[in-house]
């Protein structure tokens, strides 16, 4: 086992980059890569998340790129990243450990001009760092051509690999040329996809840091339960947040991006110091509002998953996750945000009834019991599992249980004459004879109407129904 990075291989300008970056021992999954990289094998890495997994393949690649020279439109190595963030990312460490080196380095993400792009693949690119769609399009524009490629990195293997990057990674692969390394680095490797790793290396050396799918002993993993309606876990997670020992700065995870804009303003409105970070915002925005997290201006970043894959901020305290992940592989990448470097760091997950099974799910991932943590303000605001008293079941009424009877309602006395309201309209009333008399003449009217209905209209002795009504006099 290597004690530093000299002894791994490394050029001189290389190490001394690194130790002037401030690092002396090469972690565990860095020992294990980086001389197999150097003797061109292809290489599955496998490691936790905050474990150095991106100088495991940064730093041997600066060292076989010292010999050679980029051609126009033509990049020696690439390395796809799933997210704009992971590429600028990788991209400003090749800017730190490669400062005694003379390489240009391209960066091809959405959201930034295609103008100034294509001036760095003119002057010939030693590396180009993207992201699938993007490369895609200078392709299809007649910008690149990617037959010289020697080195091919997929970092976070599992994601680029998952069902909706196949298409891309696929074609991209065809058109690099076969004789050529190719190296995976992910924290999880799940059965089903490292079958399809077969069909882009070429006899891997595969290697493994730690237990797949695990998480760091740093970390400090406990679960809360709340109620599933949005004010409830708000509430919840303010106090969490309120409750939380040497809290310096957090991540915030959802699922939704709309919920992250409302839980985001939500926090503000609260006097809380947050941002928001999900693929909806513009670029500049999303760099923005990330380099203030990283320089510690902002306190809580509340993000989707775009922020869980490989972001290296190395001091955060606390990860929540506002809502369980419905794929447990991301659970550790979020969790992995925290405790990184051996530092020691806390993740609360907030767990409501329709959640149980995800957490089943997660929990049987990382093999690992996560304990349930108690808040008297949540448990109060929202118990799961007990019974509100205005729906309890044993003081609903039985279906075979009959209604009482309703009460009768008094009758009311007669009115008398004098008490029956008068009619303002002075109408001229009927004797009782006449009276009837008037209704033997409407039952003879209407038998006559019935009668002449048949008829057509204005062919016989038919009389219009106003006629027959009586006469109202005048007082």
């Amino acid at each position: 086992m290597s004690e530093n990075f000299a002894n791994l291989g490394l050029s001189t300008a290389v190490t001394n980059a690194v130790v002037d970056a401030g690092y002396t021992i090469p972690t565990d999954i860095q020992q294990k890569a980086i001389p197999h990289i150097l003797e061109k094998r292809d290489v599955v890495g496998i490691a936790q998340t905050g474990t150095g997994k991106t100088a495991s393949f940064v730093l041997p690649m600066l060292t076989l790129l010292e010999k050679g020279r980029a051609r126009a439109r033509m990049p020696r190595t690439l390395i796809l990243e799933p997210t704009r963030e992971l590429a600028a990312q990788v991209h400003e460490n090749f800017e730190k450990y490669g400062k005694n080196h003379k390489l240009t380095v391209a960066l091809l993400i959405g959201g930034v001009s295609f103008e100034e792009q294509n001036k760095k693949l003119d002057r010939g690119a030693d590396v180009l760092i993207a992201t699938p769609g993007r490369l895609i399009d200078h392709f299809e524009r007649g910008r690149l051509l990617m037959t010289g490629v020697d080195i091919f990195v997929i970092d976070e293997a599992d994601r680029m690999l998952d069902m909706g990057f196949i298409p891309d990674i696929e074609r991209i692969s065809s058109l690099l040329p076969k004789r050529r390394q190719t190296l995976f680095f992910s924290a999880t490797m799940p059965d089903e996809v490292a079958r399809l790793t077969h069909k882009f290396l070429n006899n891997p050396v595969q290697l493994e840091s730690a237990r797949q799918n695990s998480t760091a002993d740093t970390i400090t993993q406990s679960v809360l339960k709340v109620g599933s309606k949005p004010f409830e876990k708000r509430a919840a997670l303010r106090d969490q947040l309120d409750q939380a020992k040497d809290l310096k700065n957090a991540i915030i995870f959802c699922n939704r991006k709309r919920d992250i804009a409302t839980l985001e303003r939500s926090l503000v409105k609260h006097g809380y110091d947050a941002g928001a970070l999900h693929g909806d915002m513009d670029q500049k925005s999303r760099m923005d509002t990330l380099a203030k997290f990283k320089a510690n201006k902002l306190k809580l970043l509340v993000a989707s998953d775009v922020a869980a894959r490989g972001l290296d901020i190395p001091d955060v305290s606390h990860v929540y996750n506002f809502d369980v992940p419905t794929h447990a592989e991301d659970y550790v990448h979020r969790i992995g945000r925290t405790g990184r470097a051996g530092r020691d760091g806390t993740s609360i997950t907030l767990v409501t009834k329709a959640d149980n099974k995800y957490l089943d799910a997660i929990e049987k991932l990382i093999q690992k019991k996560l304990d349930w943590a108690q808040s008297d303000k949540a448990a109060s605001a929202a118990p799961v599992e007990a019974k509100s008293p205005a729906r309890d079941t044993s003081e609903r009424k039985k279906p075979e249980q009959k209604r009482p009877e309703r009460t009768k309602r008094p009758e009311q006395p007669q009115k008398t004459e004098a008490q029956k309201p008068q009619n303002t309209t002075n109408v001229q009333k009927l004797p009782a004879s006449e009276n009837k008399q008037s209704n033997t003449r409407h039952q003879n009217n209407r038998a006559q109407k019935n009668k002449q209905d048949a008829v057509p209209f204005g062919q016989s002795d038919q009389v219009p129904a106003f006629l027959l009504r009586p006469v109202r006099q005048a007082s």
